[in-house]
């Protein structure tokens, strides 16, 4: 159920980021696929915790596929395509693997892993498909905030997700 979960949320994640525009929140820019990019880190450590590393790997792979063919069947442009592969695929690899060398709680390793996935795929992002490397969606002088504001999403959401499972393991 949480593999189903972690495609779905990469599916809406590309379809919200292609049909509405960013968000300006005090001056950060912010996709509306940040706010559930926030929650597939989680939702691959939840995968990595319960079926391992290879079929997190797997996963990963699948979701970047399945990532490239929506955008394409969407008619995205090329640089968003190949900043969502590439952004996705660096981000998750290195939750991945921070979350598996990391001795430490569960929900720290979650915590610790995701806002070092969660930067390298809103600067990847941003830098490729966004500025004017990429699509030139946004101004050199955008670019900034446009990071830092997926990045702080991306995090509260992290410390959210946090919560809730130190919460859930105290219920138990």
């Amino acid at each position: 159920m949480s593999i189903i979960v972690y495609l779905m949320a990469i599916v809406t994640a590309n379809i919200v980021t292609v049909v509405f525009s960013p968000l300006h929140i005090f001056g950060f820019i912010v996709t509306w696929g940040t706010w559930f990019i926030g929650a597939t880190f989680i939702l691959r450590d939840l995968v990595q915790q319960r079926y391992g590393r290879v079929v997190a790997y797997k996963t990963i792979a699948g979701a970047v596929a399945l990532s490239i063919i929506l955008s394409i069947w969407q008619g995205g442009l090329l640089y968003i395509t190949i900043a969502s592969a590439l952004s996705f695929f660096v981000s998750e690899t290195a939750d991945t693997e921070i979350f598996t060398r990391i001795s430490s709680s569960f929900t720290n390793r979650v915590l610790l892993s995701g806002l070092v996935g969660g930067l390298l795929d809103s600067v990847i992002f941003v830098l490729v498909g966004l500025s004017p490397i990429g699509a030139n969606i946004l101004p050199w002088g955008a670019v900034t905030m446009a990071v830092l504001g997926q990045w702080i999403v991306k995090s509260l959401l992290q410390g959210i997700g946090v919560l809730m499972i130190n919460l859930s393991l105290r219920v138990r």
